[in-house]
């Protein structure tokens, strides 16, 4: 298997496996209401799933230029853990949004009995 092909495979996998990582953590701290701690580690998330999106693209686009690229099972299951990984952060994504939502919610409720009990 070519070396830039393996390269590009381990550049792929390390930073789906970083985000995935980041994205349990941040699911973790929505468990905890800890919004602000997840929103930032969604961003880093985010962040390592763009550098393996770009180096994924790139071997893209060498074979759309026509480039021979070999198949290789390195590379799809590079593909596949960050397509895996994208969708980990769609969802946690998605929680956030519930998670600010309930919130907010559960805000506004206490600030009208605390008003309702004052009066």
């Amino acid at each position: 298997m070519d070396e830039k092909l393996i390269s590009i495979a381990m550049e792929i996998i390390l930073n789906a496996g970083n985000a995935r990582t980041l994205i349990s953590e941040a699911g973790k701290s929505l468990a905890e209401f800890e919004v602000d701690k997840a929103e930032k580690e969604l961003k880093d998330a985010h962040d390592s799933i763009l550098i393996a999106h770009k180096a994924q693209t790139s071997m893209i686009q060498k074979e759309a230029e026509g480039e021979k690229i070999d198949s290789s099972v390195l590379f799809n299951h590079a593909q596949d853990t960050l397509m895996v990984t994208s969708s980990e952060y769609n969802m946690t994504k998605q929680l956030l949004n519930v998670t600010k939502s309930f919130d907010e919610r559960l805000n506004k409720l206490r600030k009208e009995m605390s008003h309702e009990t004052n009066n």
